[in-house]
């Protein structure tokens, strides 16, 4: 298989080129010709590698699933996912458990999905099989996590888990200790209020602390407050092994926009001023936040309560795996950032966080995992029409700029259940 396109996003820069496939792998790149298939101004990007999906299967299969999840991916040009511990039933904190999520997931993905163990309390005598078997790293929370299976970790808990394996760990940051509880209300800035920038401020300088007596590196899930981002920019400059990403929408939506009652913004923690929103974009910019992925984490249209616009009793989650690639694009472009910023923060930066050499990247040797995508097409985002399981997603009627063409994983078109179950690579 031979693609063109004028618009090649190359580790070292966009520029016509043509990419030449032989078993699943990119064999060349030769100088761009008309040979094969020619994309012309189509821009051909690495596939996007997404290090923070919650595809809830087994167990609460109805609020999401792998076919429909990794279809959503697919069109939205993610062809690699790392699927989380929670919230499926039973979460992934055992090799039993990662088991029957695989088998869950075995002949019914649309892209490759790897996976997540969980840390909690009690478990931490199972990490050590359960990294052995392949998981990528271990999610934990520092705050209730929302589910009762799926339990926090205090400081001793912590570092007791951290002290059992030499892995990456990816924690929820926040503290429970500076959230107040969430008042009925279906005004955002009375949720907003709740989880002030101080609960992720003292989370993350808990965790640093604790993986710095131990010698572990830490990732920061979901950033949300700005003021966080100096305090990483901080200890980063001294040489902390810490890092962090944000999701589309911190970067993308405002508290000023949500209206009373639109829980399908609700996310914990929570959406943010625009403001902070800058700042989380110098962050990104700079360096200190290194990735950007999705957080999908959809549910039952009900459990949104839509009945009541109830922001305390709505679930937290936004759904928008298929939707990050144009909705970031939009953004990055009006602040005048390239697409290949674009692909090093959803491509390659999530790839290298969890050590897939041969994703996220158009380089000899790479998996050919390719996007096609139109960079100036304009189109309105239809809830009903995407391919999660429940159409609910704040982005509903939003106008948005780059639409996915086509998608191969490993040189075929992604579709008809061609995803690879991945381990983690020693």
């Amino acid at each position: 298989m031979i693609l063109s396109s004028r618009r090649v996003v190359l580790p070292d820069g966009e520029r016509p080129a043509t990419v030449h496939i032989s078993d699943g792998r990119i064999s060349a790149i030769s100088p761009y010709s008309s040979e094969g298939t020619d994309l012309g101004d189509l821009a051909l990007l690495p596939g996007l590698v997404d290090t923070h999906v919650h595809i809830n299967e087994p167990g609460r299969t109805e609020w999401e699933g792998f076919e429909t999840a990794t279809r959503a991916a697919a069109a939205g040009g993610v062809t690699t996912v790392i699927d989380m511990p929670l919230n499926s039933l039973p979460p992934t904190v055992s090799v039993p458990a990662l088991s029957v999520k695989r088998d869950a997931a075995r002949g019914r993905v649309h892209v490759d999905v790897g996976f997540w163990g969980g840390a909690v309390p009690g478990n931490q005598g199972l990490l050590a099989a359960l990294h052995e078997a392949g998981v990528f790293g271990f999610k934990a929370f520092m705050i209730d996590s929302g589910v009762p299976e799926f339990p926090p970790l205090d400081r001793v808990g912590l570092q007791v888990a951290m002290m059992a394996v030499d892995a990456l760990f990816v924690l929820h940051a926040e503290s429970s200790g500076s959230v107040l509880p969430a008042l009925s209300s279906r005004r955002y800035q009375d949720f907003v209020d709740s989880r002030p920038p101080d609960a992720e401020v003292g989370a993350i300088g808990l965790a640093m602390a604790v993986a710095s007596t131990i010698g572990r590196r830490v990732h920061i899930l979901h950033l949300s407050a700005g003021k966080a981002v100096r305090v990483l920019r901080q200890a980063r400059a001294a040489g902390a092994r810490v890092t962090a990403e944000t999701c589309p929408h911190y970067l993308t939506l405002a508290a000023e926009d949500v209206p009373d009652g639109a829980t399908e913004y609700k996310c914990c923690p929570p959406i943010r001023d625009r403001a902070n929103q800058d700042e989380l974009w110098a962050g990104l910019v700079d360096g200190t936040i290194d990735c950007v992925v999705s957080d999908h984490s959809p549910c039952t249209p009900d459990l949104k309560r839509p009945d009541t616009g109830d922001f305390a009793a709505a679930w937290g989650g936004i759904a928008s795996l298929q939707l990050g690639l144009p909705v970031i694009w939009t953004h990055a472009s009006r602040r005048g950032h390239t697409l290949s910023d674009v692909v090093g923060w959803m491509a390659r930066r999530p790839a290298d966080l969890v050590g897939l050499a041969r994703k996220g990247r158009i380089e000899v040797g790479a998996d050919a995992d390719l996007v096609a995508f139109d960079p100036s097409a304009t189109w309105t985002v239809d809830a009903a029409a995407l391919h999660h399981r429940n159409p609910v997603t704040p982005y509903h009627g939003l106008v948005v700029k780059g639409r996915v063409v086509s998608t191969w994983l490993r040189g075929s078109p992604a579709g008809d259940f061609g995803g690879r179950l991945l381990e983690r690579e020693p």
